[in-house]
């Protein structure tokens, strides 16, 4: 059986589908994945995947003159293969239009109550009502189930990465993420990276950003011994990830990435949900505030006008030492 999976963004999401990935794999069903061509170094090591199909969304809309060739030799691409059915784990309108232009006898999806754009799921020919309220890899596993006619596993989640790496004595420090409101305190890295030197561990700050970059930098200048490392590409980044003695990290993609790969990890929360996000993992644990606004689930915090020496006060319960105790009972 061939299924087209659609499940083009962002980091984190790609991460959550690959248990749901491997519960079809091991099956004998052969997966098919469209992906945005960022993330495609990433899906190519995951075990199982038959091809891949990358797709160009981002870039495409930045220069839409210049990338209509492109764009038309995409679609004859999703056009070429008969598929047995199409699953979209998406659920967005981006998402439910590939549906339509791919070459499939059926196209499954979420319902119009649980879709993220509920637009998406007239796309479809089949759809399931899964619930918003569970975490995201069970939500993935139940729509991959019910939509192949599997009972799902009830197993932990395996992520189906193949990366080989030599270990090290780094601890990681995964610092950047999309929302201001998810930013752990500046003065927590100095003292998790202090902590970290004192235990005998190399803390290495990552970046994406300039403004990231800046923010480890300044970390290091304060902690002898810390080391910020250059810009990675996301292949460089999950090596630097898999040789790690552990991470510790804010909600992000490249945390989730950490505990997929079955590195000790640390997800410090604040005003997002553990329970809908939090990372999985044979060795990963979720640290949650314990405040009654926590989770807000919100870009824009409502306790505090957030400036550069502000934090939510959430975070104020999600502490370094806590951290550290964390990522001690994992090692």
């Amino acid at each position: 059986m061939d299924v087209l999976l659609v499940k083009m963004s962002s980091l984190g999401d790609i991460v959550h589908t690959l248990p749901a990935v491997q519960d079809a794999v091991a099956l004998g069903i052969n997966v098919h994945w469209v992906v945005e061509e960022g993330y495609v170094p990433l899906v190519d090591r995951v075990r199982g995947i038959s091809s891949v199909i990358p797709a160009a969304f981002r870039r495409w809309r930045r220069t839409p003159g210049r990338s209509m060739k492109e764009f038309v030799a995409f679609l004859r691409e999703l056009q070429s293969k008969r598929y047995d059915s199409l699953i979209d784990a998406q659920g967005l309108i981006k998402s439910a239009f590939v549906a339509t232009r791919a070459n499939a006898a059926d196209r499954v999806g979420f319902d119009r109550a649980t879709a993220r754009e509920s637009l998406a799921s007239f796309a479809y020919g089949r759809q399931f009502h899964i619930p918003i309220d569970a975490h995201a890899i069970d939500r993935l596993r139940d729509l991959f189930a019910y939509s192949l006619d599997y009972l799902r596993p009830s197993t932990p989640p395996r992520f189906g990465l193949d990366v080989a790496a030599e270990p090290c004595s780094t601890l990681v420090l995964l610092h950047g993420t999309t929302w201001r409101t998810k930013l752990w305190p500046e003065v927590f890295w100095i003292q998790i990276a202090e902590l970290a030197v004192t235990n005998g561990l190399e803390p290495v700050l990552m970046w994406g950003t300039k403004e990231e970059q800046a923010r480890a930098i300044r970390v290091a200048e304060q902690v002898d011994g810390a080391r910020v490392i250059d810009r990675t590409t996301l292949t460089e980044a999950t090596n630097v990830l898999a040789s790690a003695a552990g991470v510790i990290g804010v909600d992000s993609g490249l945390a989730h990435l950490s505990s997929a790969l079955g590195r000790p990890t640390v997800m410090v929360f604040g005003p997002t949900d553990a329970g809908l996000t939090g990372c999985r993992g044979p060795s990963a644990t979720n640290l949650s505030p314990s405040i009654d606004c926590a989770p807000c689930r919100s870009r824009h915090c409502r306790k505090v006008s957030l400036t550069d020496t502000t934090f939510p006060p959430c975070f104020a319960t999600v502490t370094p030492e806590r951290a550290w105790r964390a990522f001690e009972a994992l090692r």
